[in-house]
């Protein structure tokens, strides 16, 4: 692997931002995966092999740590925040179709629910899977989702709860997509739900942690 590209992989993966944020505190004072991405830009290097060799990969090894419990949520959203600055670089390059997307994700937290950690965390995840992720944020109502499923055809849509008290409300939001768009399929996550859960309201598959969720979406991809 090009040497940028190793650099890039080992600051996603601690978390290394840019230059200028002091953590890791091993890594203070040195680049991070803002600047790394683009040196490796400037020096010529793809941006699919940047996409494919760097970012995607830390982030599989990220959310692979997570799921062996050897790091925790802040670890991995600040290795998040890494990739995503790696991303804006990206970016004009993805618009103008050089490197494409595995598919469109659209996901939420379901109305009556104000928590985002889970979602925001799922989110990062799977934008550094290489899918374009819409995010609707908290307290979604379902006329929000299928409305954004209207407008990006194709996509696969996300729901996430995590109280017992608004699991329920995912319900008439699976149903509803269901009706519009039968092949469309959902996903659903948070800490109360399982898997027969997930059955029992119509879903197509549950993700106990945004790991499992990338690596279900993965099969999917096109």
């Amino acid at each position: 692997m090009n040497a940028l590209l190793e650099k890039l992989f080992e600051c996603v993966e601690a978390g290394k931002v840019n230059q200028a944020t002091p953590y890791p505190p091993q890594m203070k004072g040195q680049p991070g995966a803002d600047e790394y991405t683009q040196e490796a830009l400037n020096e010529g290097v793809s941006p699919v092999d940047i996409l494919n060799l760097a970012l995607i990969p830390a982030m599989e090894k990220v959310g692979q740590k997570f799921s062996e419990h050897k790091i925790f949520v802040p670890q991995m959203l600040i290795s998040a925040k890494a990739m995503n600055v790696a991303m804006q670089h990206l970016k004009p390059y993805f618009q103008t179709g050089e490197v494409k997307r595995k598919g469109t994700f659209i996901i939420g937290t379901v109305f009556g629910d104000l928590h985002d950690i889970g979602k925001n965390l799922a989110a990062m995840m799977i934008e550094g899977a290489g899918w374009e992720v819409i995010d609707l944020g908290i307290d979604v109502k379902t006329e929000v989702f299928t409305d954004a499923l209207r407008k990006h055809s194709g996509a696969v849509v996300g729901i996430s709860a995590l109280l017992t008290t608004t699991m329920n409300n995912m319900l008439p939001v699976v149903k509803a997509i269901k009706e519009i768009s039968p092949t469309t399929q959902v996903i659903v996550g948070g800490a109360p739900l399982s898997f027969e859960f997930a059955q029992s309201i119509g879903a197509d598959s549950y993700a106990k942690d945004p790991q499992e969720g990338v690596k279900w979406l993965n099969t999917l991809a096109v």
